[in-house]
């Protein structure tokens, strides 16, 4: 049976009114009496009437919607931004829709185009581990759809962008590694082209400038599909093992977790004795004993600074000329010694 929603002529005809009426009684109309509008207003209440979300925005040339795009809502990292954003978005009166790229560009293109063909208001996106090419993204841009980057982003598209400080996490968590007495330490890492491994990746060479450890990039593995894929992580592992690393800093949340379990399967007495520390807003990795030493982003707050700052944009009622990079601060939060 298809369902079929309670509509203005159906309020009309059951009070014996013009529909007309009717729609300028729920918007309030100046020209309707105190008493008809009571009346249209106590009955829509009592049969719980919504208004058409698709005749709204068709009027008001909105939708009152926000498409979200990200790598995974299984990442814990990923789902607390998305708290994030609902709890700004759905204050405002808007509807959050989200997509899933799994590092794919090609799902990420096809869900960004789905979303701009329904209408959204505007974007909230964080790129693919396989994104090179955001030109289809300028394109919409520049065709007046708002655009907010967070965690990943790009270079040459001039919008808004709220990230975390990737440079000191790594470089604090790298120091860490340093100072509990490790000279030989590897990094695991997402696509080499996405912001945050470029980023992440200099806060740990700066880290090992800082202390006179000579950079060696044998120890540095990318992870191309960022950690998403069981094999990629443990031919990372397996071909760091026999350097004989003493510390692992681990660039990702999904990377660290990964890696933590590639780890326990090794049976190697080359494992023992390796510190890891590594990004992760995941509670899991205090399973692990011995627990992990992690940079914590604050995903929570990257997820609401980035979705006011879309609605801001979709809101102005001029153009918007002038953009800012907001950088949050990460915690580390160091490993319990047992």
């Amino acid at each position: 049976m298809r369902f079929e929603p309670i509509t203005i002529k159906d309020i009309a005809k059951a009070l014996g009114l013009s529909t007309s009426t009717v729609s300028r009684a729920l918007r309030g109309g100046y020209e309707i009496s105190e008493e008809t509008r009571k009346t249209v207003l106590e009955y829509a209440e009592k049969i719980n009437y919504q208004p058409n979300p698709i005749a709204l925005s068709l009027k008001e040339r909105r939708s009152y919607s926000i498409g979200v795009i990200i790598c995974e809502i299984a990442n814990n990292f990923f789902s607390q931004v998305i708290n994030g954003i609902e709890s700004i978005a759905y204050d405002k009166g808007y509807h959050v829709i989200i997509s899933q790229s799994h590092e794919s560009y090609q799902q990420e293109v096809i869900n960004v185009q789905h979303l701009a063909s329904r209408s959204v208001d505007g974007l909230l996106i964080t790129l693919s581990a396989e994104t090179h090419d955001v030109s289809y993204l300028k394109e919409l841009y520049e065709k007046g759809l708002p655009m907010v980057f967070f965690d990943r982003v790009p270079q040459d598209i001039q919008t808004h962008k709220v990230i975390a400080d990737n440079f000191q996490g790594a470089f604090d968590a790298t120091e860490h590694l340093i100072k509990e007495g490790n000279k030989n330490i590897a990094h695991i890492t997402n696509a080499e082209k996405l912001s945050i491994t470029t980023e992440r990746l200099n806060g740990y060479k700066a880290a090992l400038e800082k202390y006179h450890i000579p950079y060696r990039p044998e120890l540095v593995k990318y992870c191309d599909h960022g950690g998403m894929l069981t094999d990629e992580i443990e031919e990372a592992i397996q071909q760091l093992l026999p350097l004989k690393p003493d510390g692992m800093f681990i660039a990702s949340d999904k990377l660290t977790t990964g890696c933590l379990l590639a780890l326990k399967k090794v049976n190697s007495r080359l494992v023992k004795g390796i510190t890891v520390a590594g990004f992760t807003n995941s509670n899991l990795v205090n399973l692990f004993s011995p627990s992990l030493t992690s940079v914590r982003q604050p995903a929570f707050e990257m997820g609401q600074v980035a979705t006011q700052l879309l609605i801001e944009m979709i809101e102005s009622k001029r153009p918007v000329t002038e953009f800012e990079t907001r950088v949050l601060k990460t915690d580390l939060i160091l490993q319990q010694t047992e």
